[in-house]
């Protein structure tokens, strides 16, 4: 018997359901289980397709301003190479004043005028290491002209440039360079390795990237610390340094534990005497940023005001998201690594006097502040002779102040000097005493402040 016309139309609206329900469940995939907190990842059935090495940065454009074409992370910058602002960009998006914009370039001034007196110093005998911030004044500056005054500072080695914008005396950069007794540091450390507790500038160590974990740890604590909530920790390395695992310690860490530090890095092309091209084959450090889930910028480091708006940014938004944030500042190393380094081994001068007229951080901020008529060529003479002239007559008043006393070096470590310490102490006064009048010996004393008679009282006969 034939099916009834209601039984047939029954049959096909059933069919219809059933179909529809099978096409719904195929458009959403049930669930198959994934990473866990990667709920977003897409699955591929591509295995080529699946490979990848490059990360995709947020550009509008592939294009920059000028034209270039690139698929590489961008960079940000406000000023070309001559200082003249980019097509785009604005005023309010510079949004700086004439008294805080000739401070900025006064300071990065400042910098070579240290620098260069400083080198000279040591090539004469007179101090034993010195390390310069030739090329990198713009970084330098910038950063710091865009924190509070109480943010924690966790510094590498070439970033004078942040206590001077804090108006850390003269006297007391030579006092610690040449190891006086008015030394903050009561002369235990190498030149140039600053610390001050007034400054938030924590003391500089010489292990290569050990203040990376250490601000990672020192944003934590700042976010628990009622009354540090408006305050960020920025940690200052060079590119080499993000070769150690120190680095990735101190990434991870403030990632997992959203600690609000800015870490900021100078790419400045070479680690000692390794160019970048040979240190890593990523895109920069900047590409590494988000694997730890960090937000990341890379910045032009020789546009100063391109890096304050950078880091003013990162500081808001460390603050406000409760996270880490990477800074990559591209920047240029034009003097040697250090007084131990001959640059000219591994790089041509012709290579480093080009960087020197076509991208240099001081040219760029000094137009930028000759065009609206904030500067000029008589400022800029009269402050190079007052900054000669000051950093000398410090440089003389710290060569004729004593070292800290012999006694002093056992000092500050324990509350109670160990046993141990105290047999240190009680041997080189019996060393003093013994051999203190003899011809070397007599000629150093001097220099100490008790010139080592404050020894005596722990000789132990």
């Amino acid at each position: 018997m034939a099916p009834s016309r209601s039984a047939t139309s029954s049959t096909r609206f059933l069919l219809r359901a059933v179909h529809s329900t099978a096409f719904r469940l195929q458009s959403t995939p049930a669930p198959q289980g994934h990473l866990p907190g990667h709920p977003n990842s897409p699955f591929l059935t591509s295995l080529e397709d699946s490979f990848f090495d490059k990360v995709r940065a947020n550009a509008a454009s592939s294009k920059s301003p000028d034209g270039r074409p690139g698929d590489g992370i961008p960079t940000y910058r406000l000023l070309d190479g001559t200082g003249k602002l980019l097509e785009g960009v604005t005023e309010e998006m510079i949004d700086i004043g004439k008294e805080e914009a000739v401070r900025m370039y006064e300071k990065m001034l400042m910098l070579p005028a240290i620098d260069v007196i400083l080198y000279n110093a040591q090539r004469q005998g007179r101090i034993s290491f010195m390390m310069t911030s030739h090329g990198e004044e713009g970084a330098i500056i910038g950063s710091a002209a865009a924190l509070a005054l109480q943010d924690e500072v966790f510094a590498q080695y070439r970033e004078m440039g942040v206590l001077l914008w804090r108006d850390f005396p003269l006297d007391l950069v030579m006092n610690q360079v040449f190891g006086t007794e008015g030394d903050l540091g009561k002369a235990r450390q190498m030149p140039i390795h600053f610390g001050s507790t007034k400054h938030h500038f924590h003391t500089i160590s010489s292990p290569l990237a050990t203040q990376i974990p250490q601000a990672a740890g020192a944003g934590f604590a700042l976010k628990r610390t009622k009354g540090r909530e408006d305050n960020v920790v920025i940690c200052y390395f060079g590119e080499g340094a993000a070769s150690e695992g120190d680095f990735h310690a101190g990434m991870n860490l403030a990632a997992t534990k959203k600690s609000p530090v800015i870490f900021f890095v100078r790419n400045n092309g070479f680690a000692i005497s390794t160019p970048a091209s040979e240190q890593f084959c990523g895109d920069g450090i900047a590409s590494r940023g988000p694997g730890y889930g960090m937000l990341t910028i890379r910045v032009d480091g020789n546009d100063a005001l391109a890096v304050r708006s950078a880091v003013k940014s990162a500081k808001a938004k460390a603050l406000k998201y409760h996270r880490p944030i990477l800074i990559e500042a591209m920047t240029y190393r034009v003097g040697h690594h250090s007084t131990s380094d001959d640059s000219s081994a591994y790089r041509s001068k012709k290579a480093v006097e080009d960087w020197k007229r076509i991208d240099n951080p001081l040219h760029r901020m000094r137009n930028f502040l000759t065009d609206r008529g904030w500067w000029s060529d008589e400022r800029e003479e009269e402050i190079k002779k007052h900054y000669r002239s000051e950093v000398i007559a410090a440089m003389g008043r710290a060569e004729k102040r004593k070292r800290p006393s012999l006694s002093s070096m056992f000092e500050d470590t324990y509350a109670e000097i160990p046993e141990h310490l105290q047999e240190q102490r009680a041997e080189l006064a019996r060393l003093v005493h013994l051999y203190g009048k003899s011809e070397q010996w007599s000629k150093e004393l001097p220099k100490y402040v008790d010139e080592g008679k404050d020894l005596e009282q722990y000789r132990r006969e």
